[in-house]
């Protein structure tokens, strides 16, 4: 029998694909990286599945790669050496809301905006934010986080256990209901940011927040970048509690404009986002309103409205798609090295620079609020001259990034795009990375050609 019957005869003919436009759809991301096919997409329903898939693919040596919504962008869910493709879009359940606990359990083909619109009913939120409707196994295997990062974290602070598939088909469970533990290694932890190379997320148990009564936004625009960073560094410096601090290049809010119908002032802008009770609220978005000025602003606006909110917000949430609308064919390479807060205003100096040095068309944008920045550009994977032009732009801001103390993936994650530069970071703690993995899959089945 072929891999393709094996895997039928396990899940029947529903769950497992070979349709072509199914396994091109499964052999890319949201990103600039060359597609390679998997031979074989599967959709299993429950953990039962899973672990007799990965049994099957342990015993041939088969590659599995973990699939979630697809939108990653480091290439993590390209399987490059073929295999298959596990898709967990099935299991989409939402298994325990506790509200007195603040948290719920949940499958991992749960996507993020789902699970909000049920803990609303419970007058709850879970506040990562990627920007893309990601799957909860997929957030929690790149340790995602985005414009939310400043005020709650990653996903590395809310994962309070899981189950996971180890690739032998045996489950385990790692962390508990508790928001602290001392006890032993943390495995949850490990796993969190695995990238789909240790096992298979069959649950995920996350902590959750209440809904913030009183919710403003607010928008700056500035005459040069390096205002706008230092209004952010004042910000922080200032003790008020900001939940987003995001910027925004103009090629950006210009692509924006371009995709939405907007007509967005074409400066250098700031987002803030400020939650909780109504007088502290006022008081924070004061603080900003003064700061901005203090650097210069040439506008600042303020919204409550929901909808208001969610216009203004656009101009950040839409940019990977309006940079993407605005250059068709093309993919993108999005570099989100995190640096201290200090360097800041001279890393996005840098990042611009190497662009313009080498003549490429990109955006400068990120949650600056912690340090954390992307310069994104639409390459042809086709063009090898724009893919070499492209990557050492990406070189030299991560050089630049790594030479002040900072990352070179602040919440991206490793998968193809970022592998070179792990060595550069970690130096020979790198061969104890493989190390571990090797103790989890010896027979290196899950996401091979990943991280390392």
């Amino acid at each position: 029998m072929g891999l393709a019957e094996d895997l039928r005869r396990l899940l029947g003919a529903d769950g497992v694909s070979t349709a072509a436009d199914d396994l091109l759809r499964h052999g890319n991301g949201f990103s600039y990286h060359n597609p390679v096919a998997p031979a074989a997409v599967v959709r299993p329903k429950d953990k039962e599945e899973v672990r007799a898939v990965l049994r099957l693919a342990a015993a041939g040596r088969i590659p599995v790669v973990p699939f979630g919504a697809g939108s990653s962008i480091e290439g993590q869910v390209i399987p490059v050496q073929g295999g298959i493709s596990l898709d967990l879009g099935r299991m989409n359940a939402i298994l325990e809301v506790r509200p007195q606990d603040f948290m719920v359990r949940a499958q991992p083909g749960v996507r993020r905006l789902e699970l909000n619109a049920r803990l609303r009913e419970d007058g709850l939120f879970f506040p990562i934010d990627p920007g893309a409707d990601a799957s909860l196994g997929g957030m929690t295997g790149t340790n995602a986080s985005g414009t939310s990062a400043l005020r709650y974290g990653m996903m590395r602070q809310h994962v309070l256990a899981l189950e996971v598939a180890l690739p032998d088909g045996r489950l385990i469970r790692t962390g508990s209901m508790s928001f602290k533990t001392s006890a032993g290694y943390n495995l949850t932890q490990l796993m969190v940011g695995s990238e789909g190379t240790l096992g298979v997320f069959t649950e995920v148990t996350l902590r959750v927040y209440p809904l913030p009564p009183v919710i403003v936004a607010a928008r700056a625009t500035f005459s040069s970048l390096d205002a706008a960073a230092n209004t952010a560094i004042a910000l922080m410096q200032s003790g008020a509690v900001v939940g987003r601090c995001e910027l925004v290049d103009p090629p950006t809010i210009d692509a924006v404009n371009a995709y939405e119908g907007t007509g967005w002032p074409v400066q250098p802008t700031l987002f803030f986002e400020f939650s909780g009770r109504a007088s502290a609220v006022a008081e924070d978005v004061g603080t900003a309103e003064a700061l901005a000025r203090g650097h210069g602003c040439l506008s600042f606006e303020r919204e409550s409205d929901p909808a208001a909110r969610d216009r203004l917000w656009a101009a950040r949430h839409h940019a990977s798609l309006a940079l993407a609308a605005a250059h068709p064919g093309k993919g993108m390479l999005s570099t989100d090295v995190c640096v201290p807060l200090s360097v800041l205003p001279a890393a996005l100096a840098q990042a611009r620079a190497a662009m313009d040095r080498h003549g490429i068309e990109g955006s400068v944008l990120g949650h600056v609020g912690d340090g954390n920045y992307h310069a994104g550009f639409m390459v042809d994977h086709r063009d090898a001259a724009e893919v070499e032009v492209a990557e050492q732009v990406h070189q030299e801001i991560v050089d630049f990034a790594l030479g002040h103390g900072g990352t070179c993936t602040g919440e991206h994650g490793v998968g193809i795009g970022k592998r070179r530069f792990l060595a550069q970071e970690h130096g020979d703690t790198l061969a104890l990375m493989a190390s571990i993995k090797s103790v989890f899959d010896p027979a290196g089945i899950m996401n091979p050609g990943k991280l390392f």
